[in-house]
């Protein structure tokens, strides 16, 4: 039977592709340390668990296609805080930030157009671009530069007739970049100019490490309200990942009317999780300060501990809650495996995320890792040393350097 040509142009996830090693690991005992998944273990606030169990109806029917009213205004008052203004026909409630970015690549994107992006990126996007039928034009940048990427000339040269979007995470995931405000004009000016689309995720916009206490935003820059698309989600803000509660945020009429094609096609999003989003959205602004100062010395932590491995090569990041790490190894894909199969220290052994699927260029990232430093300190503090231990193993065992 025929496979789509758009599915067998995207891959299985490389965050999740170790999973059947780490499972049989752990049933031969092993405790893994995982490092490769941005999953949060703060607490949720209980708002959310408030208002789930409050509901009170006798049949729990469909919502809305674009989102329950209750959702989208505290949506859009969330926004008032940072100095946008967004009517509630702006927003689509999506099921998670990766709906809200399948169906903006669905919305914008033919055959053969192109979305810039710096690399190395979130693997899905791959997915969602794949699956739209799209084509992924990579914006290169190196770990020696801090993985910065925003040169006006850089971006222009890549820009062809079939370019009809750049795609940016700010702050940053893989590598915790965040864009100063100079940076986010330019790009706003290249789109503008160019009459491109930027998608805009910014799910980690609160996580920023600078001192200066902005929480960037596109929203805010006047004059691309035709160009922009927002990305946004509970998950990360809330440490609530299993609600599965994101939006698209766009003022552009004609992907309005497209992003509802897309929204009515699949009914609605689950009703009792966007009870419980509509209350996280009225949770003191201190749980995300909290939240912020822990992910901060949580970095901290992670980067001191890696700058004490020999041979490691990384630049403390300024946002979001992963880094990106230059082993001194010949594959991290090859190194995670045997980390899993063949190596532990007293039980005990990691995991990542290998480089090599977070670039589009081949032949890049072999030697680098994504990690999320989304563990507690002392947990963090041993991961960290398992996996300086499994260097130094590795490197004389499989590569015969002492």
């Amino acid at each position: 039977m025929k496979i789509s040509a758009n599915s067998k142009r995207c891959v299985l996830s490389p965050i999740r592709k170790f999973y059947p090693f780490s499972e049989k690991a752990k049933a031969q005992g092993k405790k893994v340390y995982h490092l490769n998944i941005g999953q949060p273990d703060l607490p949720t606030p209980e708002a959310f668990f408030e208002a789930t169990q409050a509901f009170s109806q006798k049949t729990l029917e469909y919502a809305p296609s674009p989102g329950m009213p209750v959702l989208l205004d505290a949506v859009q008052k969330y926004y008032e805080k940072l100095d946008v203004t967004l009517k509630t026909d702006d927003i689509f409630i999506t099921t998670g930030g990766s709906e809200a970015l399948l169906y903006t690549c669905l919305s914008i994107l033919d055959p053969g157009d192109e979305v810039i992006i710096p690399e190395p990126y979130y693997p899905n996007y791959r997915t969602f671009i794949n699956a739209a039928g799209g084509k992924i034009c990579p914006l290169p940048t190196q770990p020696e530069n801090g993985y910065r990427y925003c040169d006006r000339e850089k971006i222009e040269g890549l820009i062809n007739a079939n370019t009809r979007a750049i795609l940016l995470t700010n702050p940053g995931n893989p590598t915790g970049v965040m864009l100063s405000e100079a940076e986010m004009q330019m790009i706003a000016d290249i789109a503008r100019k160019h009459n491109l689309y930027i998608i805009s995720d910014e799910v980690y916009r609160e996580f920023c490490y600078d001192d200066s206490g902005r929480i960037p935003c596109m929203g805010r820059i006047q004059g691309i309200e035709d160009n922009l698309i927002i990305v946004d989600s509970v998950s990360k803000r809330f440490s609530s990942c299993g609600a599965r509660i994101g939006c698209a945020i766009t003022k552009n009429i004609d992907i309005q009317d497209a992003l509802m094609k897309f929204c009515q096609s699949r009914l609605s999003v689950a009703t009792l999780d966007q009870i419980g989003a509509a209350a996280l959205y009225g949770v003191d602004d201190e749980y995300i300060r909290r939240s912020v100062r822990e992910y901060r010395h949580r970095r901290d932590v992670c980067i001191t501990g890696l700058r004490n491995i020999p041979g490691v090569m990384v630049e403390e990041p300024m946002g979001a809650f992963y880094v990106m790490v230059k082993l001194p190894v010949d594959d991290t894909d090859v190194f995670q495996e045997w980390l899993l199969t063949e190596f532990d220290d007293h039980g005990d052994t990691v995991m990542y995320a290998p480089g090599a699927p977070f670039y589009e260029t081949p032949g890049s990232g072999v030697d680098e890792v994504r990690i999320a430093y989304v563990l507690e300190e002392n947990k963090l503090k041993r991961a960290i040393e398992i996996l300086g231990l499994g260097i130094a193993r590795y490197r004389k065992e499989k590569m015969g350097i002492e």
